[in-house]
């Protein structure tokens, strides 16, 4: 299953080595994880499960907005240890995530799905060792369930 971890960030910003590659102000950080056996199709899902999702503030205070409707951005990296198993020993095992071969063009499809929508996207690059800053909005964090049909099994 695909696995998306957002967070709604007042400001985040991403690095490889000392340069910047990725930088929002408000908005959504993503953190996205392919697995071997994901589809284009549940990409979809998420990217539009991500963006439509209503976790911004109305005027109200509720949340009751999405990123869309509050004119957010979204910084997307790529994160393979979020399909970390830690159910035997002690060393997570990674088993899960999916190769690059197929997991590059799936986070990119992501990516593009996104700015299809007409949403400001920064992102990291993919295999690179990365730091990752932000200031949590909230703090909003929140583990997008899978796609119709999908379970974590």
């Amino acid at each position: 299953m695909v696995i998306v971890l957002l967070q709604r960030v007042k400001r985040a910003e991403v690095r490889v080595d000392t340069d910047i590659v990725g930088r929002i102000g408000v908005g959504l950080l993503a953190l996205v994880c392919v697995e071997r056996d994901d589809s284009p199709e549940e990409i979809d899902y998420q990217a539009r499960k991500t963006a439509e999702l209503r976790i911004f503030p109305d005027e109200d205070g509720k949340m009751n907005r999405s990123v869309e409707e509050a004119g957010g951005a979204l910084l997307v990296v790529s994160q393979f240890t979020l399909a970390a198993s830690t159910r035997k020993g002690r060393r997570p095992s990674y088993g899960r995530a999916a190769d690059p071969e197929l997991a590059i063009p799936l986070y990119e499809r992501f990516i593009a799905a996104l700015r299809s929508r007409g949403l400001d996207v920064q992102s990291g690059v993919f295999q690179a060792k990365m730091e990752v800053e932000l200031v949590n909005d909230g703090p909003v964090t929140i583990l997008l369930d899978p796609a119709p049909g999908k379970s974590d099994a």
